[in-house]
């Protein structure tokens, strides 16, 4: 009864403060003859030719991963007011950091140590062999967290009272476990410097937690060693519910808002298709489609409005950054000048309250990836000093060069051996 009225409470107090910020948003929205466009922009790299947004707060500061020079190294970021801020590593080479930040700018990410995994694993995905731990950046400093007993943890999403959600590697061997992958790994989230396990769901041996809201209830997948996606679910007061799928085992969630509706994929019935999906605990998981001729689509992030934002692809994966709101999936790159020289790949650093935007985008005159922020206007946008109407309505659509489909397919490849990051491109 307490936690009832304590709930009650916390989303009245929620709603008021949300009032103002819906009156914003509304002002962007579509209207009778008014169409949301966008200001593009470009967030740059840490020097190398490819970056990505994993995350977007309320104040328009985004998280992430990019190259160092000469693409050796990737580091995880902040961006502030125009400034990227490497947040460096734990003595190793490599750190990432793949999904939202809070509004404090704590940003939760891992990073490999300059220890060569006693195990011969490759839990963060580098290729370098080396230890990876989880770790929180605050105020210009990187704390590792605790672990449950293993070698290596990665972080998911954080929210506003600073609680991570995150999985950790056990002592438990799993024969199976697919090479190099040695150890199991389990569901955690950290509160105060402490590691707390989560439950997984019956018969299954492991789990990954990924996003969590300012109610605690976070979502993620539990299954087998050799198939952690296996179920997508929701872990709220301690309990675990499977969230179901869109006919095919597996799916994958990557945001939550505050209400507890969740975002990812999940893959259709012929098990080889996968959709965008959006679900909350009174409809179940519903099929947001694809842009009009693709093939494939990956929500990526939800904000307390019911927007999702994610990517949709053709059969040949050239992807697009889409907008769905009340059942209508739009291409971004519609939405935008049509002069910008940021071609919107993916929306993978959410939508926050204000209808603001973070992803990935390949520059068209250099092929390089860089992340980008887009900024909500009615009408016409200014962008980089000019005036210009937005796209076309009709879908605009490119096909990736060789050389991008080649760091997006490294970009892939290292987040599909992840136990708990996207991987999707």
């Amino acid at each position: 009864m307490k936690r009832t009225v304590l709930l009650l409470s916390f989303a009245a107090v929620l709603f008021a403060c949300l009032t103002p910020v819906a009156q914003l948003t509304a002002q962007a929205l579509p209207q009778k003859n008014l169409q949301i466009h966008y200001r593009v922009i470009d967030l740059g790299t840490l020097g190398g030719t490819f970056g990505y947004a994993g995350g977007l707060n309320s104040w328009g500061s985004v998280n992430g991963g990019s190259n160092l020079p000469g693409d050796t190294a990737q580091h995880a970021y902040i961006w502030v007011n125009g400034q990227m801020t490497d947040l460096g590593t734990l003595g190793g080479l490599n750190s990432d950091a793949g999904f939202p930040l809070n509004d404090l700018n704590q940003v939760a990410g891992f990073a490999e140590t300059p220890t060569p995994d006693p195990l011969g694993e490759d839990y963060c995905g580098f290729g370098t062999g080396l230890s990876c731990l989880p770790f929180l950046w605050q105020k210009g400093k990187i704390t590792p967290l605790p672990l449950l007993g293993g070698n290596n943890g990665i972080v998911g999403g954080i929210n506003n009272w600073g609680v991570i959600a995150g999985s950790s590697e056990t002592s438990t061997q799993d024969s199976d476990c697919l090479p190099p992958q040695i150890l199991q790994s389990q569901a955690v989230y950290w509160s105060k410097d402490k590691v707390h396990q989560l439950p997984t769901l019956a018969g299954d041996t492991v789990s990954i937690a990924q996003v969590i809201n300012d109610l605690g209830q976070i979502a993620g997948r539990s299954g087998t060693c050799s198939r952690p996606g296996l179920h997508a679910v929701l872990w709220q007061d301690g309990r675990v519910m499977d969230m179901g799928n869109l006919g095919g085992t597996g799916g994958n969630p990557f945001d939550i808002n505050i209400w507890g509706q969740v975002v990812g994929f999940s893959f259709l019935a012929d098990h080889e298709t996968a959709h965008a999906f959006l679900w909350d605990r009174h409809s179940g998981m519903k099929d947001l489609g694809t842009v009009p001729g693709d093939f494939l689509s990956f929500a990526d992030g939800i904000n307390d409005f019911g927007q999702v934002v994610g990517s949709s692809c053709d059969e040949d994966r050239n992807c697009r950054a889409f907008f769905w709101q009340k059942g209508i999936m739009t291409d971004l790159n519609t939405l935008i000048p049509p002069d910008s020289p940021l071609y919107l790949i993916d929306a993978s650093g959410t939508i926050n309250n204000l209808g603001e935007i973070a992803g990935l985008g390949v520059d068209l005159n250099t092929d390089e990836i860089h992340p980008f922020l887009l900024i909500p206007c009615v009408g016409a946008c200014t962008h980089y000093g000019q005036n210009t109407e937005a796209a076309s309505a009709q879908n605009r659509r490119i096909v990736l060069s060789e050389k991008v489909r080649q760091m997006l397919r490294r970009y892939d490849g290292r987040k599909q051996s992840l136990p708990g990051l996207r991987a999707h491109l």
